[in-house]
């Protein structure tokens, strides 16, 4: 993979902040409707569903961002 700029780098850097910010605010919605029931099953599925994938995204962009190093 060939080196990011500064601008790659800031561009991911707040996609990532993002995705973070977006997965605490889902997970804290998931235990929110768990813990009410209001929620149907098929509403929660669908908020882990997509909860993963973020949390999928949060792991290629730290792998971008800081890859790992051999010493």
């Amino acid at each position: 993979m060939l080196p990011l700029d500064t601008e790659q780098q800031a561009r991911l850097g707040l996609e990532l902040a993002t995705k973070r910010q977006e997965h605490g605010d889902l997970d804290a919605a998931i235990r929110t409707l768990s813990a009410t029931g209001v929620a149907d099953a098929t509403l929660i599925q669908r908020l882990k569903k997509r909860k993963l994938a973020l949390k999928d995204r949060i792991t290629q962009l730290e792998n971008i961002l800081l890859p790992d190093i051999i010493a």
